[in-house]
Order: C-alpha cells, then structure tokens, then sequence
C-alpha cells in the first residue's frame, strides 16, 4: 500500500512539473538558498489528488498504532492533549524575554500618560495548572521562571497584574482536555479575578445587564489540538475522545432601540485567543458590570493585539479607563516576532 502511494505521488509530481513554465530566474543559486525556488517547485506541484484523505488516514494510524499526535501535539494521560510549544522552548527565543519586559514598560508607561490604566493578566500554560494530567511529559523548568520573572517586573513597574495560577489551580478542571485554552469554568474565575483588580479603577461594579443564554444539553466540542494534530475528521476509536459542553452565550442586554449603541466603553480587553474563547470577555463584562470592548486576536500572543490597538489609539473613545492586557504564559517564551522587532526598533 504504502510503495502504491509512492509511486502514484511520483507519477502526480512528474506530471506536474512537465506543466511548470519554467523561468530560469526562479531557479539559480542564490534562489535556492533564499528559498524561493523551493517555494516555487512546491507551487508547481500543488496538492496530490485526495491528499487531504491521506493525510487524515495517516494521522489517525498513527495514534491508533502508536499513540503518535505529531510534533506539535503530546497526549498525558489518557484524552489529556498538550501543545508541545508549551513544554518545550522554540528555537531563536534567546533574549526574547529582555525584549518584551522593554517592551512592556514601553507601552504601559505611553498608556498611563493617556491618564489609561493597564491591568495585566498572564493565562498559566496549561501544562502548569493540569501538571497531574502530564502522566510523565516533561516541562522546561526555564519556561515556567520566566512567569515569576515577569511578575516582578510588573510589581517594579507598578502595573496592576493579576496571579491566575492559585485561582486556576484549585478547579477540578480549568482547560479544556483536547484544548490549549482555558474551560468555562477556568474563564470564569480568571474573569472574575481580573474584574476584582479593575473595578476599583473604574469607581465599583456598574449597572449593565448581561443575558446568559444556555442550550439544552451538552454538545460535543472540537479541540484545537485535535484540529492541530490533523484529526478533526477522524471517526471515533481514531482519535482522543471529544468532550460535551453546554452552548452559552453572554450578552449584554440592550435596554433602547436599534440606534441605542448604549454607553461609551470604559473597558477595552486586548488578549490573545483566550479572550475570544469560553466566553471571556462576556464574563469579565458581566462581573465588571459593564460591557467590554473586545480586541482580542487569534494567534496574537503577547503583542498582536496591543499592537493593534496603539496603531489606533487616536480612535480610542474618551471614555476609556482600563485596558485589560490578557495573553499566555507560552507567549513569554516564543521567538520575537517580526511586528514586536519592529515595534523594539522604533523604541530606540
């Protein structure tokens, strides 16, 4: 079986490339060591027919036969999925973490100017508050000082922060099991803890109503890991087994009619994809009293949606108080990347 899919992968890509219109450009030396003629050759080739099938087959043999979930995915114990990036520091991230402390008191300081408060919660990795459900995976004892460290150096700063690992720690379960991000219940202790350190910035607990609109029953959830280990469509017995949640939806009630845009925001949360996950910034909204303006970023780690956010500040209401700076423990580890290079260079 597998020399067929070989040999049909050689067939695919002889095909491919005698249909390449060739361009000696694309491929002289300099462009194989910059890598735009691989990126070239791998565009020729394109996808092999039914690859995505064969990919899914393969992932899901895998785990079946070896209990495998790629490189970027490490099962616990049993149905207990973890990031690998989590346990492990990525390569290049050496001075990463000196950058972003200068990064932080950067934007903290040009915040406070603006008479704006940062309140700043870190989302433990869930390797730190699920440690029981390791089952023998290892974490880089490095990566979880950097937390402590950063602490401080808010402490030092005078920046408002919040310590969620005590609070996280004590549910019977605070994440999600086939998820990086934290559960309903973790979410909300995390939103109330963070509401405790900005209410008394923003004078007390405000009026707005917030709907909390449930199903019926729980319904099965697809984790981002199994998503990351290419086995959201595998059948059952092919994967770890999916969790069952229960829909919800926090919104907050709308007294008016339909121009009723209701009060200026006091309250802006840029987080990373925790602050869209689990109803975050619903909860925080409801335990603020307030509804939260929510620019929180898919894949925005530590900088991504504080980036974005002061590329726009001159459009920032004149009503806003508090910014609630929310990403994850991992972030403070990652290799720097290019917006946060830039944003560095621009600071000196």
């Amino acid at each position: 079986m597998i020399g067929l899919v070989l040999v049909v992968g050689c067939a695919w890509g002889v095909f491919r490339l005698t249909r390449l219109q060739f361009d000696a450009a694309d491929f002289q030396p300099s462009t194989w060591v910059d890598g735009h003629a691989g990126n070239q050759l791998n565009k020729a080739l394109g996808v092999l027919p039914g690859q995505g099938q064969i990919d899914l087959w393969s992932a899901a043999l895998r785990y079946r036969l070896l209990g495998d979930l790629g490189p970027q995915v490490a099962e616990g114990c049993p149905g207990w999925l973890f990031y690998r990036d989590g346990l492990r520091p990525q390569p290049g991230n050496e001075g990463a973490f000196d950058e972003r402390l200068k990064l932080m008191r950067a934007w903290t300081e040009r915040l406070a100017k603006a008479g704006i408060r940062t309140v700043v919660a870190v989302v433990p990795d869930k390797s730190r508050i699920e440690a029981a459900q390791l089952c023998g995976l290892r974490v880089s004892q490095p990566m979880h000082a950097r937390m402590d460290a950063f602490q401080q150096a808010l402490a030092e700063q005078g920046v408002a922060h919040i310590d969620l690992r005590p609070t996280l720690a004590a549910l019977p379960q605070a994440y999600y099991r086939t998820d990086v991000h934290m559960a309903p219940a973790g979410a909300e202790a995390a939103a109330g803890q963070v509401a405790q350190a900005a209410l008394p910035v923003l004078g007390g607990k405000g009026a707005q109503a917030f709907d909390d609109v449930r199903g019926n029953a729980p319904e099965p959830r697809m984790g981002d890991l199994l998503v990351l280990a290419g086995l959201e469509k595998a059948p059952e017995g092919w994967r770890p087994p999916l969790e069952s949640f229960v829909p919800e939806q926090i919104r907050p009630v709308q007294a008016g009619g339909l121009l009723d845009e209701g009060p200026a925001a006091e309250v802006v949360l840029l987080g990373d994809s925790n602050g869209l996950r689990s109803e975050f910034a619903g909860r925080l909204g409801r335990a603020l009293g307030r509804e939260v303006w929510n620019q929180s970023q898919d894949g925005g780690f530590f900088a991504g949606a504080m980036l974005g956010a002061l590329g726009r500040q001159s459009q920032w209401p004149a009503s806003l108080k508090v910014v609630v700076w929310q990403f994850s423990e991992l972030s403070l580890s990652l290799p720097l990347s290019a917006a946060e290079r830039k944003a560095l260079a621009e600071l000196r």
